[in-house]
């Protein structure tokens, strides 16, 4: 073959071609880490404009097609033409790589944005994009379709507001995956809104209605009591320090606690460095020598005989780092790492300064906190001592491991797996069904030590624990800690559904996240999941792992039952169409809530969607909007007391405003351009064409075999419900609890076989909020638990008493 190379093979891409063509080099990846990178990218070019002293408020909406809108009130992207493109300056920045006013410290002092590929990146790498500005009194729209502009950007309306909002969609042939994390993107809003005090960020999910909204006065001081709120604190306030050297602003904020774990957040620009960098390293330093230099001038140590290390010094502590520099360095676009060589020195001389001063003044405090770390100092020495017992041997040393492991016979890390089971019974069951060959079994006895509540010497002497760190092959603790050496790249905790088996696998969650947080994080962690109900159906026995799988069992046996007649005469509905007509039907209801939530009137939303002739040029005339509006409030009845046609000055358009009275009370429900544009509402004109094969209520329905009974069934809802009633006759259901009721067939057929099973992997989507949830339930304060009690007692589903 010959392979030529010349000229033509050298190719040049264009624009935002260079993007779409390696992703990865603009955002990281094309996973989960790069699909919530895009929305970062636009989030933080509002913080810079918060930074910049010009915006105090940012939304963000994941809306239902998995589509995110962030709006912001800053000042808005320019939208003159630029000079040497002769375009919108706004369509610059979303289609030229590194246009920015970014380079220039004369529109931005400080920016996380600094690269000048954010936004226009995100347009590349997204199927659509629209985006609107609100800016010196007009409203400006324009559209774009994998980063081409679809027209130039055009005026629509007027206003007083100002701001932008962009509404983004990632592109399916680019992303492995395009659904977006709502703990994920809430975890980063929340550390904004910490790091930029003042600023109000909100983030509202479509898919499911969770909402959250983020606003601190007290910076990242508020930000230290937050991750401390539910532990026992060793002093009131956090030790907070802040310095400036050489253009660079370095803020700490401190504080100590009873428990044995390090909490440290580091920040550059406001972009958290999940590496760390040379701040965290400054910081760390700084730390080390200031307390050890206290403790030999106060007579704590013996000079030269012994000292602190740094892990003695960070048990306990809670700290965020928060530097910001005029030209960050960052390991690549993904910042997460800072490389400022100088910005070490930088943050380890002010800390230095600030915490030996503070140290001085507060020498009750500065003796508590030694003494806790001299304390720490000691379980250190004990805790080495008790890890050579628990050591990883090599794979030819196969008697050391623990005699209950039953191991596989496969030595390759990444094909191995082992369950860690709930009790003696179970293990024995396991043992039998798996498969040998690459499955291991490690049966638990008892409740493992919950480590929250234990130092590190103390959990070494666990035997449980003992047990599982020997299996693993990596050892424990800061210098012993070896991922590399984990015999088993699948860990799956394998408990009962019952409360004890809550308990067995949270206190696992808890030693995983405390003691082997990397294995988390590598996706190393899995929880089985056992079958929850057991169904006798005749002489048939069969097992549904969930509440959604029982949902289906029970539609399918109810669509069995009912034959549903037509209005217009034709063959009667039965079996899969009908379960099919069924589900679309209890898709609409399902949105229908969505709405309702949103305060607009769900039959109103129904009668729109399912209006054939509303169309987006209706909004565009009075006249037009007048004929809508009226036609709907008489299929929607005598509930709509009023409906009246406005202008929307802001799009240039015209909406209808509902006065609605239902069950007594009042409401307005407005309907504008926008609602047509909706995902959610998209996808009911979508379905309710597809059910409208069926006709209009009254629907003529009938159950059981032969041609039965004719019934008249009024609506949607009261269909799916008289279909889900007629699937549950008949069935002997029983909530499914023990693994140990399981032979080893089944326990092999239902959990433990890689072709049938079910697992759930475990991840951390937001640590602030996993810290928080296992100190709340783990710790030994009692008064944030009872708190959680109380909030959470109205959402227990399933109830062990």
């Amino acid at each position: 073959m010959t392979e030529i190379y010349g000229a033509d093979s050298i190719k040049v891409l264009e624009g935002l071609e260079a993007v779409r063509k390696r992703p990865a080099m603009y955002i990281g990846s094309t996973g989960r880490e790069g699909l919530h990178h895009l929305v970062y990218e636009i989030v933080d070019n509002s913080i810079d404009e918060s930074a910049a002293g010009f915006c105090d408020t940012i939304s963000v909406k994941i809306r239902a097609d998995n589509s995110v809108t962030v709006d912001d009130n800053g000042r808005g992207i320019p939208v003159d033409i630029h000079k040497t493109e002769g375009v919108s300056a706004a369509e610059v920045a979303l289609t030229k790589l590194h246009a920015g006013a970014k380079f220039s410290n004369d529109s931005y002092k400080i920016s996380g944005g600094l690269h000048g590929v954010g936004v226009s990146v995100v347009n590349a790498l997204s199927s659509y994009l629209e985006l609107e500005v609100r800016r010196d009194g007009g409203v400006y729209t324009q559209s774009y379709t994998r980063g081409v502009p679809a027209a130039p950007l055009e005026r629509v309306g007027n206003t007083k507001s100002r701001g932008t909002k962009i509404t983004f969609r990632p592109d399916e042939e680019i992303f492995e995956d395009i659904e977006f994390s709502f703990d994920t993107l809430a975890n980063r809003l929340r550390e904004l809104a910490f790091l930029n005090s003042g600023v109000k960020i909100s983030i509202v999910d479509e898919r499911t209605d969770r909402k959250s909204e983020f606003c601190y006065r007290g910076g990242i001081v508020s930000f230290v009591e937050y991750l401390n709120r539910s532990k026992k604190v060793l002093h009131k306030d956090p030790v907070y320090i802040s310095g400036e050297r050489e253009d660079c602003i370095v803020e700490v904020a401190l504080q100590y606690n009873d428990t044995y774990t390090e909490n440290i957040f580091s920040f550059a620009n406001s972009i958290n460095t999940t590496e760390g960098g040379t701040h965290l390293i400054g910081f760390r330093s700084a730390l080390t020598r200031v307390f050890n230099n206290y403790a030999v001038s106060s007579n704590l140590l013996k000079n030269g005989k012994e000292s602190l290390k740094g892990e003695d010094l960070r048990e306990g502590l809670t700290a965020v780092i928060s530097v910001k520099i005029k030209n960050p360095q960052f390991e690549g676009q993904t910042k997460t790492k800072l490389g400022n060589s100088e910005v070490r020195g930088l943050v380890e001389g002010v800390v230095y300064d600030k915490i030996g001063s503070y140290l001085e003044e507060n020498p009750g405090i500065a003796k508590h906190l030694l003494n806790k770390c001299l304390e720490a100092a000691r379980a250190r020495e004990a805790a080495r001592r008790a890890r050579e017992l628990t050591r990883r041997k090599s794979a030819l040393e196969v008697g050391a491991l623990p005699g209950k492991l039953a191991d596989c016979q496969e030595r390759d890390p990444v094909q191995s797996e082992i369950f860690l089971v709930e009790g003696d019974s179970a293990g024995g069951s396991a043992k039998q069904g798996r498969d040998r060959r690459n499955q291991a079994i490690l049966p638990l006895r008892g409740k493992v030590l919950n480590v929250e509540k234990a130092r590190f010497d103390k959990m070494l002497q666990n035997e449980e624990i003992k047990v599982m760190v020997t299996a693993f092959g990596t050892g424990i603790g800061e210098g012993e800690y070896d991922i590399s050496k984990l015999r088993y790249h699948k860990v799956i905790i394998m408990t009962d559904a019952d409360i004890d088996g809550s308990h067995i696998r949270t206190l696992l969650l808890t030693f995983f996240f405390r003691q082997m947080k990397e294995l988390v994080e590598r996706g190393y962690l899995y929880i089985a999941q056992p079958p929850l109900f057991r169904i006798v159906d005749k002489k048939n026995e069969i097992y549904i792992h969930n509440e959604e799988g029982m949902q289906e069992f029970v539609l399918g046996s109810g669509v069995a039952r009912v034959r549903l007649l037509p209005a217009d005469g034709s063959a009667s509905l039965t079996g899969s169409r009908l379960k099919a007509l069924i589900k679309k039907m209890m898709r609409i209801e399902g949105l229908l809530d969505r709405f309702e939530h949103e305060e607009k009137a769900r039959e109103v939303i129904r009668i729109l969607a399912g209006d054939p002739a509303l169309r987006e040029e209706d909004f565009k005339t009075e006249e037009a909007l007048g004929k809508v509006a009226r036609r709907t409030a008489m299929a929607v009845g005598k509930s709509v007391e009023d409906a009246s046609v406005d202008p929307d000055q802001e799009h240039g358009r015209f909406r209808i405003t509902f006065s609605i009275r239902n069950n007594g009370r009042s409401g307005t429900t407005i309907i504008d351009r926008d609602l047509l544009r909706a995902p959610l509402f998209a996808e009911i004109r979508a379905i309710l064409q597809q059910v409208a094969v069926i006709g209009e209520p009254p629907y003529s329905v009938t159950a059981g075999e032969g041609d039965g009974v004719v019934q008249k069934i009024e609506s949607m809802p009261e269909l799916v419900a008289f279909v889900m009633a007629e699937g549950k006759k008949g069935l002997t259901v029983q909530r499914y609890k023990g693994l140990g009721e399981m032979n080893p067939e089944q326990l092999w057929e239902t959990t433990m076989n890689p072709e049938k099973r079910t697992l759930l992997q475990v991840r951390i989507e937001d640590a602030v909020e996993a810290d928080e949830i296992f100190t709340t339930l783990m710790g030994d304060q009692v008064e944030p638990r009872r708190d959680f009690i109380y909030r959470n007692a109205l959402h227990v589903k399933n109830l062990d008493i």
